[in-house]
């Protein structure tokens, strides 16, 4: 049985509960542009990073058995929240939907960042070396993501910069309240 440190347990819980939002987002996404007739290449593409976000949910879901941290206890209002900002922004459109992902995986290469600085710390000890190379190779994953949704059109949805604000501070928030609770 392994026991967490004070550092771990706020890092997986959150990264747990954004991957969980993450995932409910695109099934918000999947739900409306699966009942648009043409819409076959966008349920591909979000689907592909649906699979992704989903392969990071099941390794926290791991995770946090192995370090017995519990979930954020807010897992059903993410549950709600993801899923209905997926069906807003696809509602809006494909260029809407892209937004939320390009503003979504911004806040979470950034958060991915600074644990990855804490986590070669770690490294530099001999600790934590497993975690940090999970973490890597996720945000690669995020800023692939990122990078897909600005290459189909995000930055042209109507009202690009107040709904990267809105989203952006949301994820924040969430992060912060997800750390804690």
């Amino acid at each position: 049985m392994r026991r967490h440190t004070n550092k771990l347990e706020p890092m997986l819980r959150v990264d747990h509960a954004g991957e969980y939002g993450a995932v409910r987002i695109y099934e918000g996404q999947r739900a409306v542009f699966a009942a648009l007739p043409g819409k076959e290449k966008t349920c591909a593409l979000i689907d592909h990073m649906a699979e992704q976000e989903q392969a990071h949910l099941e390794t926290f879901d791991k995770l946090l058995n192995e370090h017995k941290i519990r979930p954020t206890i807010l897992g059903p209002v993410w549950h709600a929240a993801g899923y209905g900002l997926g069906v807003v922004t696809a509602l809006m459109g494909e260029k809407a939907a892209m937004a939320c992902t390009a503003a979504v995986e911004e806040v979470i290469d950034d958060h991915y960042a600074r644990q990855i600085e804490t986590l070669q710390q770690d490294a530099a000890r001999g600790e934590n070396n497993e975690l940090l190379n999970t973490i890597e190779g996720f945000r690669a994953d995020e800023a692939a993501h990122r990078e897909t949704a600005l290459n189909h059109g995000a930055a042209e949805a109507p009202g690009y910069e107040l709904m990267r604000a809105v989203i952006r501070f949301g994820c924040q928030t969430a992060i912060r309240i997800s750390e804690k609770i």
